[in-house]
């Protein structure tokens, strides 16, 4: 997406910057007037501002222009789908306008699970890329687990690879009052490969595995192309607001 937001910059900034956009020098002809001694130029020729006015129209309507074209060419080409609202035992909270989603689940009696995930945050070069192609990568996604019980929460955070969960770290809070010095433990790579193992087979038991992993990347593809789009129709309002 912020390529096509850089490209679409540049555009504007070359087009605006064109010879035939150029209002720098406006000359005014008129013919010589006898037996005067001096020429009145008209005020809104000598003045900035019909120049000011005239380059403010032409740059907006340029951005509108690009602006309609951008949006008609994601809509043409592969239109957002109505996002999910279910995964599995879990609720999807879709949050509009915001870079994160929600996933809720009651598990049992006693605990209740919330899990917010970014939008894409991050990649790396993929394990099976021998081209280098740049486009040949894996993003990232962090989601944070919270699995509530008896006052307290175990705090769990994660990431999503296209196929695959991570725990990079976790920890139990007593309250939401909590010390941001309080000792959260040490990183989770570096605990005994036991207790690693239980803890992944614990998430696993409350739904929280590797095909969570894939449901994030296909819901969040979707999601930045809506984001994208609606974030034009945003920048395009403001722009035709007179």
């Amino acid at each position: 997406m912020s390529r096509l937001v850089r490209c679409l910059r540049r555009t504007v900034i070359s087009t605006n910057l064109s010879p035939s956009f150029s209002y720098r020098h406006p000359r005014v002809c008129l013919q010589p007037i006898q037996n005067s001694s001096f020429l009145t130029v008209p005020k809104f020729l000598s003045s900035g501002s019909y120049v000011s006015e005239m380059r403010k129209s032409a740059f907006e309507g340029n951005i509108l222009r690009l602006i309609r074209s951008e949006i008609q060419s994601e809509l043409d080409h592969s239109p957002p789908l109505k996002p999910e609202d279910r995964f599995g035992p879990f609720t999807v909270d879709e949050r509009p306008g915001e870079q994160w989603v929600s996933l809720r689940r009651k598990f049992g009696d006693t605990e209740d699970i919330k899990i917010e995930a970014t939008m894409f945050d991050g990649s790396v070069p993929s394990s099976k890329s021998t081209s280098g192609d740049p486009e040949d990568i894996q993003l990232h996604i962090t989601f944070v687990v919270n699995i509530f019980k008896d006052g307290q929460t175990l705090e769990i955070m994660c990431s999503a690879w296209p196929d695959t969960i991570q725990i990079s770290k976790f920890f139990v809070r007593k309250s939401s009052k909590n010390s941001p010095n309080a000792y959260v433990g040490p990183e989770f790579e570096e605990m005994e490969d036991e207790l690693q193992d239980s803890v992944y087979q614990f998430l696993e038991e409350r739904g929280i595995s590797d095909d969570l992993a894939v449901f994030l990347h296909q819901y969040m593809k979707n999601k930045d192309k809506a984001e994208y789009i609606r974030w034009m129709e945003t920048v395009k309002s403001y722009v035709e607001q007179k």
